[in-house]
């Protein structure tokens, strides 16, 4: 289905409103909402305007440079959370000093935040937004489902094995490819094609985040050997990992293309199916 200039605009609109929330309120819900805002509208930048302006050019650039100081906070926001939640009866010491840490970096990253949302910055930026969507003009021919196959397509080499960093290209390029599907509006093709990407999207995320949970107390406590809390993020880790394979494998059966293949590894063994439940259900 070719693209709509009324939705195109209706992204900068957005952005716009949650731009307000945010710099009013730098809550976790708002600074969520402005990245997914603000990937949207890039992703619209970099695939739809054949010849950005150099407006366009400086929008994008300014989006991405706040877009990831907010996703630091947001990242920090998840990662406490979910050890907050991690039931593990051993290490309670070391728990408690893995939390300390994160709400440390916690305030640093709100503190760079709010400095980067001044009202110099916001000022500029809601200008380039409201020129951005007075002059985008995107291709009626453009056929967003075909680009948006075409960007996943581009994530990773078909049948190359999964590792951590393939798995994160497609959950980039998952969410780059839904965005331009939801440009399409009611058409049905689209409508299923973003549902599906939506489930591969939030399992890899869901990964993503323990990932980085993990790599958080890899860094202050050292490897499996030296730490219980460790090894429960590890195995927690390495369960959703399989979940996330299996989600892409999902996904890219029923958006046609070919299945992948897990690193197996050594050093990345990954727990039997039946292991699968019983270790995630520490992490919820």
């Amino acid at each position: 289905m070719p693209v709509a200039q009324d939705r195109s605009r209706i992204a900068f609109q957005k952005l716009n409103r949650e731009l307000t929330k945010l710099a009013a309120r730098p809550i976790p819900e708002n600074v969520h909402r402005f990245r997914t805002s603000g990937r949207r509208v890039e992703t619209l930048l970099d695939e739809l305007i054949e010849k950005p302006s150099r407006n366009d050019e400086k929008l994008g650039e300014l989006l991405a440079q706040l877009r990831k100081k907010a996703g630091r906070v947001r990242d920090l926001d998840v990662q406490i959370l979910s050890l907050r939640n991690l039931r593990i009866p051993e290490e309670p010491g070391r728990k408690t000093q893995l939390m300390r840490v994160l709400s440390e970096q916690h305030v640093r990253r709100e503190k760079k935040l709010a400095k980067a949302f001044n009202k110099d910055t916001v000022r500029e930026l809601r200008k380039r937004l409201k020129r951005a969507a007075a002059e985008i003009e995107t291709p009626a021919t453009t056929e967003l489902l075909a680009l948006a196959m075409r960007t996943f397509s581009q994530a990773a080499k078909a049948n190359a094995p999964l590792t951590e960093d393939t798995l994160h290209r497609y959950r980039v390029a998952g969410k780059r490819a839904r965005y331009l599907a939801e440009l399409a509006g009611q058409d049905p093709a689209a409508e299923r094609t973003v549902a599906q990407l939506k489930r591969m999207q939030d399992v890899i995320g869901d990964w993503h985040d323990w990932w980085k949970l993990t790599q958080q107390a890899e860094n202050l406590f050292g490897k499996i050997q030296g730490s219980a809390l460790v090894s429960v993020l590890r195995n927690v880790t390495r369960a959703k990992f399989r979940l996330a394979a299996d989600s892409l494998s999902e996904a890219k059966k029923a958006l046609g293309h070919k299945p992948i293949l897990v690193d197996a590894s050594p050093g990345r063994r990954q727990p039997a199916r039946e292991g699968l439940a019983k270790i995630t259900a520490a992490a919820s």
